[in-house]
C-alpha cells in the first residue's frame, strides 16, 4: 500500500484561462517480472462514494452531503485511492506514504482511505487540508508516514504527517515540482495540528526529510505568464516518465462560471508511451469497464491490450489525443458547465483507443 509520485503544480498566474493545473507521475514500486500492477479508474456517485470497508479497518459515519468523486485506484480491490478529484474542483494525490502495510487492518486510516473521503466531503482546498488533518489525528497508524498533495482552482497546498501529527504549507510562488520520497513540509507551516512546535523542521522531527523540491522542471517551461496548458502538462509528464512510471493523471481545475475543470488520465503506464483521456462532471458520468479489473484478471483490459499494442498505434492515438483537447477546449470556451453530451466522454476515448490496439 505504499505510494510515490512525482508531482507538479501551476498556478493560476502562468496557466492559459486562469486554470491551477496539477499532474502526476505515479511510481510503480511492485513490478514484477516487467509488468506493473494494474491501474484502475472509478467513478462515485453521492450514493456510494463513502460505501464499503476502509483499507485501514476504520469505520466511516457517511456524510449528509457527499460529493460525486473520479478516483485512481493504486491496485486491485483497494477501496481509496491515490489520486482523485470531486465535482467542485478539489483534486488530492499522494505523493509519497510510508509505513502503511502495518496500519492495514486495523482500526485506522490509511492514506489511500484519507484521499477518498476526504473528495467525498470537501469543497475547498482549505476544507480538505483540515478535513485531511482531523482524520490524521484521529485515524491514522502511528507508523504512517504521508505526503498529499491538494488543489482546488484557487491553490495548492502540501500536507505532511507522521503518526497522529500533521503540518501544511500553501504553495507559493508561479510553479512548483514536488519529488517523490520522503515528507515535503519542512520550516514553513500554515497550517498544523495543535500545538506543534512550528519552529522546527517537521520533516527532521520525524526522521523522513525529504528531497529539496527539484528545479529542474522536465518538459514545456512553466515560466512563461499565462500560457501554460494541459497539452504542456501532458508533454512535463511524457518527459519525467520512465518505465517504473506506473500511471499519469492531469487535473486542470477551472474557477466555477468561467470554464469547465477536467481530469485527464492514462490509465496505462508511462506517460511516454500512454495518450490522455478526459473526464468531466457531467450530468450523469458513465466510465468504461475497460479501466477496470475483471474477475479472474490481473490487469485492466485497456492495460492489456496496450501492453501488445502495434508501435504505429501511438502515433495515431497522439493525433487523438490533440484533437480532443482542440475540441474541449473550444466547448469549454463557450460553454460554464458541462452538458449530458459529456456523459460518456471518458467512456468513449478508452473505447476509441482500445480499437487501435485490437
Amino acid at each position: 500500500m505504499s505510494s510515490s509520485a512525482d508531482c507538479f503544480i501551476v498556478l493560476p498566474t502562468n496557466c492559459a484561462a486562469g486554470s491551477l493545473i496539477f499532474g502526476r507521475n505515479a511510481e510503480d514500486t511492485d513490478v514484477v517480472g516487467g509488468v506493473g500492477v494494474a491501474t484502475e479508474v472509478y467513478y462515485y456517485d453521492v450514493s456510494d462514494v463513502l460505501e464499503g470497508k476502509t483499507d485501514g479497518g476504520a469505520t466511516l459515519t457517511p456524510a449528509a452531503d457527499a460529493l460525486r468523486v473520479i478516483l485512481q485506484k493504486p491496485k486491485p480491490g483497494v477501496w481509496g485511492g491515490d489520486f482523485g478529484a470531486n465535482e467542485r474542483g478539489v483534486a488530492i494525490g499522494l505523493s509519497w506514504s510510508a509505513g502503511q502495510e502495518e496500519a492495514k487492518d486495523s482500526d485506522s486510516l490509511l492514506g489511500t482511505d484519507i484521499v477518498r473521503i476526504v473528495l467525498a466531503e470537501a469543497s475547498d482546498v482549505e476544507a480538505a487540508v483540515e478535513r485531511i488533518g482531523s482524520l490524521v489525528v484521529k485515524h491514522s497508524n502511528d507508523s504512517s508516514k504521508l505526503n498529499l498533495v491538494v488543489c482546488d482552482p484557487s491553490a495548492a497546498w502540501t500536507v505532511s504527517s507522521a503518526g497522529k501529527v500533521w503540518a501544511a504549507e500553501q504553495l507559493k510562488g508561479s510553479w512548483k515540482r514536488l519529488p517523490s520520497g520522503g515528507l515535503t513540509v519542512t520550516q514553513t507551516i500554515d497550517k498544523s495540528s495543535e500545538g506543534l512546535d512550528t519552529a522546527a523542521s517537521f520533516a527532521a522531527a520525524h526522521d523522513a526529510e525529504a528531497q529539496a523540491p527539484a528545479e529542474d522542471w522536465c518538459g514545456p517551461k512553466a515560466d512563461a505568464e499565462g500560457s501554460f496548458t494541459q497539452q504542456d502538462m501532458f508533454e512535463t509528464l511524457r518527459a519525467a516518465s520512465s518505465d517504473g512510471s506506473r500511471a499519469a493523471t492531469v487535473s486542470v481545475l477551472s474557477a466555477k462560471g468561467s470554464s469547465i475543470s477536467c481530469h485527464w488520465f492514462t490509465g496505462t503506464p508511462n506517460a511516454a508511451e500512454s495518450v490522455f483521456k478526459p473526464f468531466v462532471f457531467a450530468p450523469k458520468p458513465r466510465i468504461s469497464p475497460l479501466t477496470q479489473v475483471q474477475p479472474d484478471a490481473e490487469q485492466t483490459l485497456l492495460h492489456s491490450l496496450h501492453a501488445n499494442r502495434k508501435p504505429a498505434a501511438l502515433e495515431h492515438l497522439r493525433s487523438l489525443e490533440r484533437s480532443c483537447v482542440d475540441e474541449l477546449n473550444n466547448y469549454f470556451s463557450l460553454q460554464d458547465h458541462a452538458s449530458d453530451e459529456l456523459d460518456e466522454l471518458l467512456k468513449d476515448c478508452v473505447e476509441a483507443e482500445v480499437k487501435f490496439y485490437r
